[in-house]
């Protein structure tokens, strides 16, 4: 009688099979041995491709930030801030559980690094001084990560009970959770909104 086959492991693979897991259980959730049982191998199979729980985790960031676009800042800062902000709210929002750790900052990650670069050398390249060029990359990963952690709309109870008579000025504040995706979406882009807007106030002061 053959032999069951043993599932081929390739990096990727075991790159999305943990981060489905983190998807599910977060990030202290995710253990080698776990993966190992998830994808059919032995744990020592694992750290042939992954030395490291951290090393694997890294590349799982890098992934992650290869879906934030930052190719309009070759048109111009503006859109470029504009397109970056919401691609990388937008990654982040696909994978919340991974938001502490791309929190932290681009380290050695490839991807990361290449879109912090091409941000700096965009604004840079407008006309921002080096040292606000930091500084709105900063405020912007600021903004969204803000933005990726937590709802400002589901942090209300859906129960009028809780306002009414005791809070006069949130009347309505029972329906945020109900319409919390469109509220945080439109609350975020108000405030990208209004940051563009100062940035290009100051920008033409500046130069």
């Amino acid at each position: 009688m053959p032999r069951p086959s043993t599932p081929i492991l390739s990096r990727p693979r075991i790159r999305a099979a943990a981060l489905d897991m983190i998807d599910r259980e977060g990030l202290a959730g995710l253990s080698m041995r776990k993966l190992a049982t998830t994808l059919g191998v032995q744990a020592p199979s694992l750290y042939t491709h992954y030395g490291t729980k951290d090393e694997l985790l890294q590349d799982i960031a890098d992934d992650i930030m290869a879906a934030v676009d930052v190719s309009d800042f070759a048109r111009d800062w503006a859109s470029g801030l504009r397109t970056w902000a919401r691609s990388y709210r937008a990654a982040l929002a696909a994978h919340p559980n991974m938001v502490p750790l791309l929190a932290t900052g681009p380290a050695r990650r490839e991807r990361s690094l290449e879109r912090a670069d091409a941000v700096h050398g965009g604004l840079v390249g407008a006309g921002w001084p080096p040292r606000y060029a930091t500084m709105i990359g900063a405020s912007t990963k600021y903004l969204v990560l803000g933005a990726a952690i937590s709802s400002f709309s589901r942090g209300f109870e859906d129960d009028v009970q809780v306002y009414v008579d005791r809070y006069p000025h949130l009347g309505q504040a029972h329906r945020l959770r109900e319409h919390a995706d469109e509220i945080d979406a439109d609350s975020f882009e108000l405030a990208l909104d209004a940051f563009v807007h100062g940035l290009t106030a100051l920008h033409a002061r500046m130069t």
